[in-house]
């Protein structure tokens, strides 16, 4: 973050405070009592704040400095039943806003693949960046809900919320492979889109949607800085996904919820090649542009199931196992594929019913052409030109939470995290590291 930026955000928590300093009590008071109310009227409002340290415990490759890194994001929502305040049968409207900070602590050792801090970036450096805002109606008696507007597609798709009790953004939101094309936008930035939802039966759903791509510009600062540039100057194809969410309830009684999905999206935006040029030869040997792909593919299948309940402690109490799977076309992705499974337990102790041990492990494998093409480069460069060129092949990441509930609203969960292999690379040291993930929702 720049230290525009810093200071312009520290100035704005300041005036926050300021004001909640020198509001009187009886206006305060009736401020917080009128929230309930409103939200009685359909008017719901919330800020969430997510903080996320990692200090390195061993020395990295020489090259390398051992640190410290912390990240964080506040998010600024509201959410609008229209059929409740003003009798639009079945419109809501939803508006999210952001301003994060830091860098995370993974780039520090080398890793530019994975960061280990999932609210790393996309907030433009900005107090305020508009993470997302549409339009949402529900026909049918709930069994068809359509979406228009500014929309983030990997909130809508090849998304668990339970992911993101993990810190490290192999796992938070979606599994890291599924951002490796710009495509498709990734929280907190958005595009023009539409999404449609069919509810099949009480445990089956259908989705599919437009969304509008600017591969070529999705995160860059010129047009989707502050989120609020809202022409189509940049836009270069379609994203059109497809997927089919099952939601059964298992074991005796319906006990035992799972939530399992199976999706693909196709996609038309322009892609430069990483591995050859427009002339089909290696990419960065002849100095000729990277050819240009068009149109690209991801399929993905993720799960979760609870095995075991902990009754008395809560409706999610218990062992949950979690999976999934997410392939790239090998054609225009870095990531192949990646691979992930983990277990969360909550509620082990009776006396702690909402703690969660949570543990999680990804592989990502590296697109061959891209391992083939860089081994060739890194064969044919010459003595005293510089660093060795990298290698990319492989990745594992291994990472275990324990999730504190300390009152409502208030999470604090110590983190330890492993990286074998970082950036993929064979040559770079792997590394432990330790941290904290604390989220505060205000309202």
């Amino acid at each position: 973050m720049t230290c525009h930026a810093r200071i312009e955000l520290k100035m704005f928590w300041l005036i926050l405070l300021a004001v909640a300093l020198t509001t009187p009590s009886a206006v305060a008071g009736k401020m917080l009592t009128g929230l309930p109310a409103l939200r009685e009227k359909g008017v719901a409002f919330h800020v969430q704040n997510t903080n996320e340290m990692q200090a390195m415990l061993n020395d990295p490759a020489p090259s390398h400095k051992k640190g410290v890194g912390n990240v964080g994001i506040v998010t600024y929502g509201s959410d609008i039943d229209w059929e409740r305040l003003a009798g639009l049968s079945g419109v809501s409207t939803h508006i999210v806003l952001a301003s994060g900070y830091g860098t995370p602590t993974s780039r520090k050792f080398g890793d530019h693949l994975t960061p280990s801090q999932a609210t790393y970036g996309g907030v433009g450096n900005v107090v305020i960046h508009l993470v997302s805002a549409y339009i949402e109606r529900s026909m049918f008696y709930d069994r068809l809900n359509a979406a228009v507007g500014r929309m983030t597609f990997l909130s809508d798709f090849s998304a668990n919320p339970l992911y993101c009790n993990f810190m490290n953004a192999a796992f938070c939101g979606n599994p890291r492979a599924a951002s490796d094309n710009t495509a498709h936008a990734a929280f907190p930035t958005a595009t023009w889109g539409a999404r449609f939802r069919v509810q099949i039966s009480e445990a089956l759903q259908l989705q599919s949607g437009v969304y509008f791509t600017q591969a070529a510009s999705q995160y860059a600062l010129a047009q989707m800085r502050s989120g609020f540039k809202f022409n189509g100057a940049t836009i270069d194809g379609e994203a059109i996904p497809l997927e089919l969410a099952w939601e059964p309830h298992a074991g005796r009684g319906g006990t035992l919820p799972g939530h399992y999905k199976l999706g693909a999206v196709y996609d038309t935006a322009p892609h430069s090649s990483l591995f050859e040029d427009h002339d089909g030869e290696v990419l960065g040997l002849t100095g000729a542009p990277a050819r240009v792909v068009n149109g690209s593919w991801s399929a993905w299948v993720l799960a979760d199931q609870q095995l075991l309940p902990f009754a008395g402690r809560g409706p999610d109490a218990g062992l949950t196992i979690l999976a999934s799977a997410y392939w790239n076309n090998p054609r225009t992705a870095l990531r192949a594929a990646q691979y992930s499974v983990g277990f969360m337990i909550r509620g082990l102790m009776r006396q702690r019913p909402q703690d969660m041990i949570a543990i999680n492990l990804a592989y990502t494998r590296i697109a061959h052409h891209v391992t083939r093409a860089q081994r060739l480069r890194a064969a044919l460069q010459k003595p005293g030109d510089g660093s060795p060129l990298p290698v990319q092949r492989d990745a594992l990441i291994i990472e275990a939470l324990y999730q504190i509930h300390l009152i409502r609203g208030i999470t604090v969960a110590p983190d330890v995290q492993y990286y074998i292999h970082p950036n993929a690379q064979h040559d770079l040291c792997n590394q432990w590291m330790l941290g904290v993930k604390t989220q505060i929702e205000f309202i």
